[in-house]
Order: structure tokens, then sequence, then C-alpha cells
């Protein structure tokens, strides 16, 4: 007979005994780990980043997919790690730790879908009154509410279970630390503070479920009577994930705890547990995206944004930048740039492929502040004064060598005027 102060560790129950199916347990664990993370984790960013999803039901769906990979987080890993290891131990610490994570987000998870629940019925039922009784600030309320509820129940039920004395040893007939199995351990006249506790618990559970069940019946009465067949289709779409979501956590967790004894096995035990703590995490993503046409749309614009960005900087990161011309770029392409009159500036552009130009085609000079700008090019053009003294010199010329003709001065003077045009009154400017 041992007791609880001299137990380090715990013995779970190994999944597999062969080291083969071992394995296959731990490759089946992780596949179904990663699905869960991405799911939810799809979910969360989907909601947290896209501004048209900042509606009450999609904020307690967030909730609810944190709750979802806190549970999985907590069972998985140490599963995977004793398939890996073929180990069966976990330290006394680390299964108070379990007990209390499990316990947390299980009964935060259930009080959300409770919320989630009545969020539907105040959506169909009462739509007038949908932004008073579920604004920001109470949906945030509701929302503390049920995480602390959470918090409280499995403080007080770890805090309860481990102080039990154990004197059934330290094997538990689970692959995870559960108040049920470590029940099991304990003395047969100490246990009685935890049963009540269980108890109070089990009426709160009850009370949650009759709303839940109340709602519905509601919820679907009002359905009915919606007369157009797009009304009842969007309802019945709004309200669907959650009843399926609810109906599996239920079932599973009612057979798995209120099963008789007469059926208890440790196969038996080992699937139930499987399935409504494993399973869950992994279809409530599934569950709630199928339906949803928001949050698909949500979802298809973030994986579209971040494969787009990516390509993005892919392609930036590939792209040569100035500073990395080197001698093995050779230059195949030729801008001619007129930069003086007298000057053609030649621009490489640059290729690591092509031979190199001949070297007498001037290169341009290297970007900097000594280089002349439009004020100075516009400044180096040929300017038109002297043509047109070389035009009045020509024209002196034609007209001194013609008999008769007019004189026609320089630039400032008077023009001759020819013979039989008579020069008009001068008009004022």
């Amino acid at each position: 007979m041992s007791n609880s102060s001299s137990i380090s560790q715990f013995l779970l129950l190994p999944l597999a005994d062969m080291r083969q199916l071992q394995l296959l347990h731990l490759w089946l664990f992780l596949g179904i780990f990663l699905s869960a993370l991405l799911g939810n984790g799809l979910i969360i960013s989907a909601v947290a980043c896209d501004h048209h999803l900042h509606t009450p039901m999609h904020f307690f769906l967030l909730n609810l997919s944190l709750t979802d990979l806190g549970c999985i987080c907590t069972t998985v890993p140490k599963a995977m790690h004793n398939s890996l290891w073929d180990t069966t131990t976990i330290s006394y610490t680390g299964c108070a730790a379990q007990v209390f994570s499990f316990s947390f987000f299980m009964s935060a998870e259930f009080y959300l879908l409770t919320i989630m629940c009545y969020d539907r019925y105040v959506a169909i039922c009462k739509p007038l009154h949908y932004g008073t009784l579920l604004g920001s600030r109470a949906c945030a309320h509701m929302a503390a509410a049920a995480w602390a509820s959470g918090f409280l129940y499995s403080l007080l039920h770890t805090s309860n279970t481990f102080s039990l004395p154990l004197c059934q040893g330290n094997a538990l007939s689970q692959f995870f630390c559960e108040i049920p199995q470590i029940l099991k351990l304990s003395c047969s006249h100490s246990y009685l503070r935890e049963i009540g506790l269980l108890l109070v618990s089990a009426c709160i559970t009850s009370g949650c479920f009759i709303f839940i069940d109340f709602s519905y019946v509601q919820i679907f009465r009002a359905v009915l009577r919606i007369p157009s067949e797009q009304g009842r289709h969007k309802a019945f779409s709004m309200c669907l994930p959650h009843l399926a979501v609810v109906s599996l956590f239920v079932s599973t967790v009612m057979f798995a705890y209120l099963k008789p004894a007469s059926i208890s096995s440790p196969s038996l035990d080992l699937a139930l547990s499987v399935i409504y703590a494993v399973v869950p995490p992994v279809l409530n993503p599934l569950i709630y995206s199928l339906r949803n046409q928001e949050l698909k749309d949500a979802l298809r614009k973030m994986m579209t944004g971040c494969f787009s960005a990516a390509r993005t900087c892919q392609f930036s990161s590939n792209a040569p930048s100035h500073s990395q011309y080197d001698a093995s770029m050779n230059p195949v392409t030729l801008n001619v740039v007129p930069v003086f009159p007298s000057t053609i500036c030649v621009t490489p552009v640059l290729v690591p492929t092509y031979p190199t130009p001949p070297q007498s085609i001037p290169a341009c000079p290297a970007p900097s502040r000594s280089l002349p700008g439009i004020a100075a090019l516009s400044r180096s053009r040929p300017r038109t004064s002297g043509f047109k003294a070389e035009f009045h010199r020509r024209a002196r010329e034609f007209s001194q060598a013609r008999p008769g003709g007019p004189a026609i001065r320089g630039r400032g003077g008077s023009q001759g005027v020819p013979e039989g045009i008579q020069r008009g009154p001068m008009r004022g400017p």
C-alpha cells in the first residue's frame, strides 16, 4: 500500500504493445496534431486579421479555437513522446499540470459552446435586440466569464484530487492523466469530497445542456416560420455547425464517464478518450468552415495574400541590385543617353551571361551629386543667337548684291520696307 507523498511518477496506458504499432500511433498522432494546429491557427488568424469577421459569432469561434488548441497541446505531445521513446511514465508534477490544463480547457470549451448557443438564439429569435444584447462589451464579459469559470473549476478539482492519499499504486488506465483515473487510485474512504465536487459540476453541466436544448427548440421553431427558403437555409447554416460540435462533444464525454462498468475495458476507454480529447479539436475547424461562407472567403483572401507576398519577396531577393555588380556580370544592352553636346553616354544593362562590350565606348558615370542635372543639361544646349546673326548677315549680303533691293539691318535696327508697300500708321501698345 503506497501513499501519495511517496509517489514521484505515474504509469500511463501505452497506446500499443508492439514497437511497430507504437511508431504507427506516433505518426498518426503527429498528423492529427499538425492538422489541429493548422486548422485552428488559420481560424484564429482569419478572425483576428479580417475586420469583416469582427462579429460576436466569430469572436466566440476564435475563443473556441484557442480552447481546442489548448486541449490537444495538453494530451497529444506527451503521448507522442512516450511512443517515440517507448516509455509510459509521467512525473507527479507533470500529471498535476496535465489534469489542471485539460480540465481548464475542456470546461472553458463547454461554457463557450453554451454562450455560442445563446448567440445563435438571439440572432435568430431576437434579431432586433442583437446589437444591444451582444455588444462588444457584453461579448468580452461573457468570454471572460467562461475562461474564469474554467479556471476556477480546474483549480478546485486539481487541488482536491491531488490532496487525496493514493493507496492503489500509480498505474493509470489512460494515455493521459485524468481525474476519474486518479480517483481509482485513492483510498476508498477519502474520495467523497471529490465525488461531491463532481456532482456539483455535473449539475452545472446539466444546466448548460438543458439551456442548449431549450435554445435550439426555440431556434428551430423560429426558423420554420421563416417564409423564404433562402432565409431558412442561412439560419440553418448558422446553427448546424454549432449543433454538430455540441453533439460530438457532449455525446462522447457522457458515454466515456457514464457508461456501465460491465462494458468497461482498457481498450474501450482508450478509444473513447481519443474520440473526445483528440478528435474534436481537429473536426471543429472543418465543421465551422464548411458552411460559413464569410470565413471561407477570409481564409481564401488571407492565403492568397500570403502567397503573393511570398512570391514578391522571392522575386525581389533574386533580383540583383546596383551594389551587387562585380566583374563577373557583363553588359549586354547599351542605352545611349545624350549628356553633353559632344559626348554620348552608354549605359550598360547587367546580365551575367554575355561578353563584355568594347572598351572604346565610354561608360556612364556612377550616379552622384556631382553629375549635372536638368538645368546643367539645358544650359549646355547650343543657343539660337548665333544662328540669328548668321541669318541676318547672309540676308544683308543678299540685299547688297541685289540692285535696288531694300536694306536689311541687323538685330535691333529698323528693317527696310520693299517698294510698293506703304508703312501704315503706328499703333499704340
